[in-house]
Formats: C-alpha cells, structure tokens, sequence
C-alpha cells in the first residue's frame, strides 16, 4: 500500500531529477575502469561556480492529482517551496563506488544487478532476528512517499521523492535489547556483479552506522522506489538507507544486512579516510571539509550555487538529538 504522507517536510517535484537525462547518460558509455585510490578522492571536490546564488524560498507545496504519468509524484515543491530534481537527473548522476567512480556511467555499469530475488537479515541485539524478503518488506510495512533533500558532502544536491518506510517500523518489529546503542547496515558483496568491488582501495563490502536514536527517528526511511517507481540499481535498488539530514555517504544502497549492536560501528569511508568522513556526518555549513568549503551547494538542474542549510534544513526536527554536543566534532 503507497501513502502520499505530507510529513511538513516535503520536497517540490520540481526539484527532482528528470527521467530523460537518466536514459540518455545510461546510453553514453558501457564500461569504465576502476580509479586509482587518489582519483577517488579528487573526484568528492565540489563542481562548478562557487558564487553563491539566492533560491526560491517560502512557496507553498501544492498537491496534484491522482493517476499521473510514471515518474511523477503528488507534491510539487518540498516544504521550503523547492522543486523537486527532475527524474532523469537523479537516475543519471549517481555515486556508487561498486561498481565505477564515474557518476555518469553508474546507470549503465549497474544495470544488469540482479535484484530479485533479494533477501535482508536483520539481526544482533534484536529479540525477534529474522530474514526478510524484499517483497515481504514491501508488503509488511505500508509504503509512503516521502520528499527529501539529498546532500552530498561533495557539495551537490537533489531534491528527491521517495517511497519506502520509516526504520523504526523494521526495529520495532525485531524489538532492539536493552545493550543496543547503533545499527550496522551492510551492503551485498559481490564483486562480479560489481567490479569496483575488485578494488584494493576500500575494505568491502560498504558498511554504514546510525546511533540507535538516530535509526528510530521518524526522518529516517528504507527507500524501496522514488518518484512512484521501485529503486533502479544505480540509486540503490531494492533497499537503502534514507538520512535526510546527513551527507548521502551515509544512506547507504542495495542493504541485506542490518544489524543492531553495543557499539560504534567503523564505516567504510571511515576506514578509507579518517581525517576526511566521520562518523555522524551531519550536514554542516560552518564545518568544512579538509579540503573544500561546505558552505554553499550545488543543486542539480540549477545555475550557480545556494547556501548551504544546517542539518540541510532538518534542524528542527532533528537537532535534539545533538544536545550539548561538539556540533564541529560530530558533523
């Protein structure tokens, strides 16, 4: 069952990605190389014009009808009167390191995983572990749609419809012991399917960490679709992690493992590069990168550059969770 949500917080479809330009960058190329280690990371530098450029701000959402073509989605604008990013773009301009570097040509590289059938065990410090279907999943959990802004740390962004369901649901239902403090999120491994995971660069597979706060937060969604279609590989197919207030490393793709634990999960990016990607990565402009200011963005399908906002514009949502914190220190 899918339920259109209004959470206060909805994203404008007119900031989502378009499906056209998805189709047309799957077809630009059908393979790339592995990068070197250094390649990697040059390629997280922000792009384009650092002059900032003011955005349309304070617009209204507004709400369109049923029965609309595929790739659309019932709210225009998020709750700060952004348009949604067209969905072409967001199926077209994407990082997954499994499979290349190349954001560009992820769509093609990812194109034949294999998704069904797909199975997620959910266990650790849980009373009821088990192993679910990803049908199952679809099924068990009412699907809403949700619109969020997605921050990269490489300072670019999305505004994004998803569909999925909040993860406290999932946790509920496995019912966390007492000792739990994180969850651990895994993705598959499989490097013939994904060839970037023959690289020596980074200690696969992909692992990712919430607070165990953080995961039961209502924000926080196992996307199975965006813009009223299931996940394609290329975005995360079939299941991944949702953060909206956090930079999209830590929304992790392709999840079949989920555990809960007593403590602080290492994540791959943490590994790679400690002094770079910690472990809360909350978005914050005063905080910047080692090597790049965080405190403008660029919105894909835009002109110039716009600020930046703080936990990228969830502040009010989510910013309890941090009190008394080291705001530097946890971002």
């Amino acid at each position: 069952m899918l339920i259109k949500k209004q959470t206060g917080i909805e994203i404008p479809p007119s900031q989502i990605t378009p499906e056209h330009i998805y189709r047309s960058r799957r077809r630009f190329m059908q393979g790339a190389a592995a990068l070197s280690a250094t390649a990697l990371l040059a390629a997280c530098g922000p792009q384009g014009n650092t002059a900032v450029t003011d955005a349309p701000r304070g617009r209204a959402a507004t709400t369109g009808d049923e029965g609309k073509e595929p790739g659309q989605v019932a709210a225009a604008t998020d709750e700060l009167g952004d348009s949604l990013t067209k969905y072409q773009d967001i199926i077209t301009y994407n990082n997954y390191y499994e499979f290349t570097t190349d954001k560009q040509t992820v769509s093609f590289m990812a194109a034949d995983l294999r998704t069904s059938p797909w199975q997620v065990e959910v266990g650790g410090l849980v009373r009821n572990p088990g192993v679910y279907d990803i049908d199952d999943l679809r099924a068990q959990f009412d699907q809403e749609e949700r619109i969020y802004r997605l921050r990269c740390v490489e300072a670019w962004s999305m505004v994004i419809p998803w569909i999925g369901f909040p993860l406290h649901k999932l946790l509920a239902a496995v019912e966390p012991l007492a000792a739990a403090t994180h969850v651990r999120f895994e993705t598959l491994y499989d490097p013939e399917q994904m060839p970037g995971q023959k690289s020596s660069w980074f200690d696969w597979p992909y692992v990712e960490g919430l607070r165990l706060d953080e995961a039961q937060h209502d924000l926080t969604l196992l996307a199975t679709g965006l813009y009223g279609k299931d996940l394609l590989p290329q975005n995360g197919a079939p299941l991944r992690l949702v953060v909206p207030w956090k930079y999209g490393f830590k929304s992790i793709k392709s999840i079949v493992k989920i555990d809960l634990v007593e403590t602080q999960p290492t994540s791959l990016w943490m590994a790679s590069a400690p002094n770079e990607y910690g472990f809360y990565a909350n978005v914050n402009p005063e905080a910047p990168h080692p090597r790049w200011s965080q405190a403008s963005e660029r919105r894909i399908g835009e002109l110039g550059r716009r600020e930046t906002l703080k936990f990228n514009g969830y502040e009010a949502q989510v910013a309890s969770l941090y009190n008394g914190e080291d705001l530097r220190e946890n971002f």
